[in-house]
């Protein structure tokens, strides 16, 4: 990076993985200052090589035999992940002589594709991999195509005209990338301090259930686990949501009544809020033909421009549907400045998705040519302590007020908790945090806002506390905790906390060390500034939508995912934040817009246009590493397998199993881009051999053999996966009011933590008491009189 050192600069990374996942987690840290060295294998990192494939199926083109890369040619992804980045040739490779040992000897992270790797004590090695280090399924065959049916985030997704549908642009990678980065930077910080190394290992398979099954498995648990009839769809999609306009596409999301309600007002159908019989989404979905067609009468009779422009002044989240040359253009990202240009001026690129203070986003240095630094002194880690005793969780002793509601930002204050830190998770009795209401499901039940799965999931281990801040007397008690807070965290609009009076000049006039964390859907500067905006609005906005979907139908929003990762990007930006502090003492305001967030995520689509003209579409179940890749559908109704191979090995024994001789003759197939040039004939055989076989005989068969295989698991009983037991990922947690159930924790294992939850997510003012009395010094008077006045309580008003 150009300018001064960034915050990170002390901290040395060594980069062995294999794909985005590590090198977007190696990214984060370089784009922070970290100095990384990227291990790369024979011939270069493939992806030097790689990029998206063009209508006539080549991902390489110019480059047919991809065994070899030259100085010079480096393709824009893989330079926008290896930016500022240090390269030495594996050992044994180019000019290196040095063993993995040796080049690990100096760091304080080593990031693997879960190899082992000698480091000395204090290191901090964080493996990522399909499904873990441990369990019993270590060993299987996987893409992030097979590993999103597997976890039961494909079967949710799509219409019942359709096959289920993946989540395109390899999201799960991506975000995976971004959890690793956050647990990482965390244990680095703890074993820098007192010399505990720590082993992490994340598992794309629990990503991928975290971010894009909307919790359905422990929503299936709170409803008693009632009988699933295996015929019937499990798949959906939300209505409204992206619908056709005079000139394109629009995005929509109505997660309130109240933005339901003010979209019946949009489309000129005040008449619908008579009976509301339209007001719920199942309801919608019963009759979702006379829905949609209501709905795009009037939708389709106007621009996109024109109904953005209407359903914002109406706070409707709103945005239109871009694609990777649109998004570039959007009016709120040139005023923001989100996208720069490569260090070479080739191609354009979203920037570090954070700022600190305000300060200019630090300019990348251009990625190294291969063995660049072969024979350069490797950097040398800061000494640290000896360890004593137990490690103790990475951010105990932290002390963090959650301002935040939704996922977004109850997701990164849940993530500080499961690392150890103290939150305080604030909401009112007028206006309780918004996603308790989604356990409406649950209405007629005692106290149902409790029965919100992603409240539930989201807010494990924190404390929590009701406060009217509109109150003087609210506000006063908050900026008491405020003071003695390291970090406040909020995911508002930006208005919401200045009509409190509760900004960062305030915020940092109260605790000049306190640092202050604001997640506001698309930042605090630019016209959209104080526009809503949730994990729906950036899958539409930013291109994720666009990848995602069947040919024959539209775009479809991946349902989730913009949320975790917004929370991920922010707990690592705050982790930053943190270094700066320990070297000045002061506080700082941290801005990592979930926009920006989602943006980096979503990369792919503007680098490949602006790099190289090509357009990122929606490819339906196909891929753009693999082919053949498609859902298929095995005997019976609604039995559905993930394929998908990588490799001209996986091919090979695929059609093998299958007795495909005549294809695997067939020198037009013997590479990924000549069978992507013809996987409308391959998927006709490989449909007819799978649909005349159970899903278990497929799966059997071909992962024997060593072929990418899954079945599209039913999202409502992931926790049932063997795989998902083995490992611990659904925690059984015990809540006072909803009782036992399985609930998904961190998509990451730490070797020195037995289990992530310690406590469950609090009731609504749980902890008013202790908080106020026991933190603050209430009295049992002043604490009956809040009460009395409404200022604090344990039942949310009006229910």
């Amino acid at each position: 990076m150009n300018g001064r050192p960034g915050e990170l600069h002390e901290v040395v990374v060594v980069d062995l993985s294999v794909g985005i996942p590590g090198a977007y987690c190696a990214k984060l840290f370089a784009d922070a200052g970290a100095v990384v060295t990227r291990v790369e294998p024979a011939g270069g990192d493939p992806m030097r090589r790689w990029h998206w494939p063009t209508a006539g199926g080549s991902s390489s083109p110019g480059d047919e035999d991809p065994a070899v890369a030259s100085p010079g040619v480096d393709r824009a992804l893989f330079r926008y992940l290896r930016h500022g980045q240090r390269s030495v040739s594996a050992p044994g490779e180019g000019s290196n002589a040095a063993t993995i040992a040796e080049l690990c000897v100096g760091a304080d992270l080593v990031i693997t594709a879960g190899e082992a790797v000698e480091v000395p004590p204090g290191t901090v090695v964080v493996a990522i991999t399909p499904y873990g280090t441990e369990g019993p399924c270590v060993d299987q065959p996987a893409t992030e195509f097979t590993l999103q049916a597997d976890s039961g985030a494909l079967a949710i997704r799509g219409v019942v005209e359709f096959p289920p549908v993946q989540m395109g642009g390899r999201s799960v990678e991506w975000v995976a990338g971004a959890y690793a980065a956050a647990g990482a930077l965390a244990a680095v910080r703890r074993a820098r301090a007192t010399g505990h190394g720590e082993s992490i290992d994340v598992s794309l398979l629990e990503v991928a259930n975290l971010t894009a099954t909307t919790f359905a498995d422990l929503f299936d648990a709170l409803h008693g686990r009632p009988d699933i009839d295996p015929d019937r769809p499990a798949r959906s999609v939300e209505i409204p949501s992206i619908e056709p306009t005079l000139d394109g596409w629009v995005g929509f999301n109505t997660n309130t009544r109240e933005q339901w309600e003010s979209f019946c007002i949009l489309i000129e159908r005040p008449d619908l809020l008579e009976g509301g019989e339209f007001a719920l989404l199942g309801a919608r979905l019963a009759r979702a033909e006379e829905w949609n067609a209501l709905v795009r009468d009037w939708t389709s009779r106007h621009t996109t421009a024109d109904i953005v422009e209407r359903a914002a002044a109406l706070r409707i989240p709103v945005a239109p549907v871009a694609d990777g040359r649109s998004v570039v253009e959007l009016e709120h990202a040139v005023a923001r400045g989100v996208f720069i240009a490569d260090p070479l001026g080739e191609f354009v690129m979203p920037h570090r998705p954070f700022t600190i203070d305000g300060e200019p986003v630090p300019t990348p240095t251009p990625a190294p040519e291969i063995g660049a630094h072969d024979g350069h002194p490797m950097p040398t880690r800061r000494p640290r302590p000896d360890p004593v005793g137990e490690p103790p969780l990475p951010l105990a002793g932290l002390t963090v007020v959650d301002l935040t509601a939704w996922w977004a930002g109850p997701s990164a204050a849940a993530t500080f908790a499961a690392l150890g830190a103290e939150v305080i998770h604030v909401e009112s009795t007028r206006r309780m945090d918004a996603m308790r209401t989604v356990g409406g499901l649950f209405y007629g039940r005692d106290q149902w806002w409790e029965y919100s799965a992603f409240f539930l999931s989201a807010n494990t281990n924190k404390k929590g506390l009701t406060l009217d801040l509109g109150r003087p007397e609210g506000r006063s008690l908050l900026l008491e905790l405020v003071e003695r807070a390291d970090v406040v965290i909020e995911n508002f609009t930006p208005r919401v906390l200045e009509n409190f009076d509760l900004d960062w000049e305030v915020i940092h006039a109260a605790n000049p060390e306190a640092i202050m964390v604001r997640m506001p859907a698309f930042g605090l500067t630019g016209p959209w500034r104080d526009r809503p905006g949730f994990a729906q609005t950036m899958e539409q906005i930013t291109g994720l939508a666009w990848m995602t979907g069947h040919l024959e139908d539209q775009p479809r929003i991946q349902r989730g995912p913009c949320d975790p990762n917004g929370g991920q990007h922010a707990v690592f930006a705050t982790l930053v934040a943190l270094e700066r502090r320990d070297r000045t003492g002061l506080g700082c305001l941290v801005e990592a817009p979930m926009f920006d967030a989602a943006l980096a995520i979503a990369a792919e689509p503007v680098i490949e246009w602006s790099a190289h003209g090509v357009m990122v579409e929606r490819m339906g179940n196909r891929g753009p590493t693999a082919a053949p890749q498609n859902l298929y559908a095995a005997a019976g109704r609604e039995r559905w397998v993930a394929i998908a191979c990588e490799t001209d090995a996986q091919w090979s024994a695929l059609a093998g199993v299958m007795g495909l001789e005549d294809l695997l003759a067939d020198p037009s197939l013997a590479s990924v881009t000549g069978r992507r040039a013809h996987e409308d004939r391959l998927d006709e055989r490989i449909g007819a051999w799978v649909g005349a076989r159970t899903v278990d005989e497929v799966v059997d068969r071909l992962r024997e053999a060593g072929v990418p295989v899954a079945a599209a698991r039913d999202h409502r009983r992931a926790s049932f996966h063997e795989q998902m037991i083995a490992r611990g990922f659904f925690e059984t947690v015990d809540h006072p009011v909803v009782g036992s159930h399985g609930t998904p924790t961190m998509p990451f294992r730490y070797a020195s933590v037995d289990r992530w939850v310690r406590t469950p997510a609090p009731t609504i003012g749980q902890h008013n008491r202790e908080i106020l009395g026991g933190l603050l010094g209430r009295s049992a008077e002043e604490l009956s009189a809040l009460e009395s006045t409404g200022v604090i309580g344990t039942r949310p008003q009006g229910v």
